[in-house]
């Protein structure tokens, strides 16, 4: 636990003095309450006496009052103490895992549940701030309060110490074996409730899904055999913790019993005055809190120990796309710039690297030029794509921005210079306005500049259907925005990679859930808007085909061919193959001509 401790320092800067401070106020309203059985004994000790002055008692009663007032304040300066603090070591600790999640690969986020990584984000580190804030000092203070309290017992009645003790050794034995069974408990506890809270998002995400094909049923008894699956833990854990608590309160209240008898005869034969019996119970009722406590706390440490744990799982996750130690810095833009695949090839790690995804991948962008991929389905096209912006790494080789390797750029440069849309656009739950603007660098999203920005390329990608939304571009969009249908979500998309202004566009498949008319605008819009950028673009239609200067034909992970369309139906059968399968929406984006084979003389497909 002390190394799990440790690890937290990065987030615990400056919090040792408030936290020094909680646990005097602790130690302080513990070593209070014990002091008020000694007022007593030493009041019933003195009062007993044949002719004492009884006229004191006021006193001592309004001494005992002002202990119990001081006691309540030294509680509540603890929590004056340490809660503000501990609330901003969540706070760090919170900013720190989501910056954390931002930098790790894609791979990370491929193989981790994002329910896992929520209950990491939430419940563990909420779980955390309470600790700090209660338990770590509690479990401090609960030993202390008891070895005072033992001292104080043995000062009245060395057998009657004896006693107490003889409980107090066994259960340390007892509260070691506990923690290691609780903390197996907790930490399956807690990763069950993070693949719970994975369940309870994709069905969200999904609801629409699960609706279509009837399937709420099946779902909800999924659910439900993980949420019993989860119960049962709780409970497990519930009874080795009450299992621990019913040892812990039986066995002393079992001892005083007995003590009650031994101190009853030494009073009987004057070896105990009748206020140090007093003040032996009242201390052992003291005492009967923090020996309870003992175990939850124990409890709650362990759990906060799995908490620690779990966050680092996420923080030392390796790190495989980082900035360089001296980054390049590119000339300024004076036009499009040149992008370049130089022998690249690139295999998932775990894979043999003999069955790479893309192998030796080689053809030149020129500034300006858009090339279109085209290829069977699982051929890498968008694996190739994340290449340029360094979503991922190639084994060997390099992409080069105007001769420079993407791997030299700060992410931040590279990032701003390179614009994507994937496949399957991403929205967020915020308005219009912020999801086109996001990476167009605007401080004001409404100035003059970002406003002008936002309506051309709202215009660009013919989502002029954001204007008439309840509240315009202000309009808040939903969660991954499924309030908006399949091909105005993929208009967003494109709009905010034009916003951008990017110098290299990369595009997968960005039309696919388009109409035919709305295509065809946006197609001879993209034509104006690319003239001055250098584009990549995964086509999976004729129409995208049709708005490259050359096409790049991948097949089996390797370009086998590339030049312009019309050369590669030509000369290459596998293209015409793939070409064929193309979806066809218009009679003339490509003249007959160029759909004929005049190798074999087939009719080539019309669009």
């Amino acid at each position: 636990m002390i190394e799990s401790i440790r690890r937290l320092g990065r987030y615990m800067e400056g919090f040792a003095k408030y936290w020094i401070a909680g646990l005097i106020a602790a130690l302080g309203g513990s070593i209070v309450a014990l002091l008020i059985p000694q007022i007593i004994q030493r009041t019933l000790d003195e009062t007993l006496q044949t002719g004492a002055d009884v006229s004191g008692l006021i006193k001592i009663v309004l001494l005992v009052l002002g202990l119990g007032i001081l006691e309540a304040l030294l509680v509540a300066a603890r929590r004056f103490a340490v809660i503000p603090v501990s609330g901003r070591i969540e706070q760090r600790a919170r900013q720190s895992l989501y910056e954390r999640l931002q930098i790790l690969p894609i791979s990370f986020h491929d193989k981790w549940e994002s329910g896992q990584l929520q209950s990491r984000a939430v419940a563990d580190l909420g779980f955390l701030r309470r600790w700090i804030a209660f338990g770590s000092l509690q479990i401090v203070v609960v030993f202390v309060t008891i070895v005072i309290g033992l001292v104080l017992m043995f000062s009245a009645s060395w057998l009657l110490g004896s006693l107490y003790l003889l409980y107090a050794i066994p259960m340390v034995f007892k509260s070691l074996k506990f923690r290691d069974e609780y903390r197996t408990v907790s930490r399956l506890s807690q990763d069950q409730a993070g693949d719970l809270a994975t369940t309870v998002e994709e069905a969200v995400h999904g609801i629409r899904v699960l609706k279509a094909f009837g399937r709420g049923k099946h779902a909800l008894k999924h659910f439900g055999a993980q949420a019993d699956q989860l119960k049962d833990t709780e409970v497990h854990k519930a009874s080795v913790m009450a299992n621990y608590l019913l040892i812990v309160m039986i066995v002393p209240r079992a001892l005083l019993a007995i003590a009650l008898f031994v101190g009853i005869w030494q009073v009987a034969h004057e070896q105990l005055s009748v206020g140090a019996l007093a003040a032996y119970f009242l201390t052992a009722a003291i005492l009967d809190g923090p020996v309870e406590m003992l175990g939850m706390m124990l409890g709650m440490t362990m759990t906060a120990k799995t908490a620690i744990d779990r966050h680092f799982e996420v923080m030392d996750s390796e790190t495989t796309i980082t900035d360089p130690d001296k980054p390049v810095a590119l000339p300024e833009r004076s036009g499009a710039p040149r992008l370049q695949f130089e022998h690249v090839t690139f295999s998932f790690p775990g894979t043999d690297p003999a069955e790479a995804l893309l192998k030796d991948i080689d053809f030149t962008v020129a500034p300006g030029s858009t090339v279109a991929l085209v290829g069977a389905t699982g051929t890498g096209k968008s694996t190739l794509l994340q290449l340029v912006p360094r979503l991922i790494d190639p084994v060997s080789g390099a992409v080069l921005i105007d001769g420079v390797n993407v791997k030299d750029l700060s992410l931040t440069q590279l990032r701003t210079l390179v614009s994507i849309t994937f496949e399957d656009p991403t929205l967020f739950s915020s308005s219009i306005r912020e999801n086109v603007l996001l990476g167009a660098g605007f401080d004001d999203l409404h100035s003059p500049a970002a406003h002008a920005a936002l309506v051309q390329a709202l215009d660009t990608a013919e989502a002029g259907f954001a204007y008439e939304l309840p509240d315009g571009l202000d309009t808040r969009i939903g969660e991954e925005g499924l309030s908006l249908s399949g091909g105005q979500r993929q208009r967003l998309a494109l709009a905010r990679a034009i916003a951008a202004n990017p110098g290299v566009l990369v595009l997968d498949d960005p039309l696919s859930a388009l109409d035919v008319r709305t295509e065809e605008k946006v197609s001879a819009k993209l034509r104006e808007v690319l003239a001055n950028t250098t584009t990549l673009i995964v086509a999976h239609r004729l129409s995208t085909v049709a708005l490259a200067d050359h096409v790049a034909f991948l097949h089996e992970g390797v370009i086998e061919d590339f030049g312009t369309h019309q050369q590669l139906l030509a000369r290459n059968r596998r293209y015409r193959d793939v070409i064929s399968s193309l979806p066809q929406h218009s009679d003339d984006e490509f003249d007959d001509a160029d759909l004929d084979d005049p190798a074999t003389n087939q009719r080539g497909p019309r669009e």
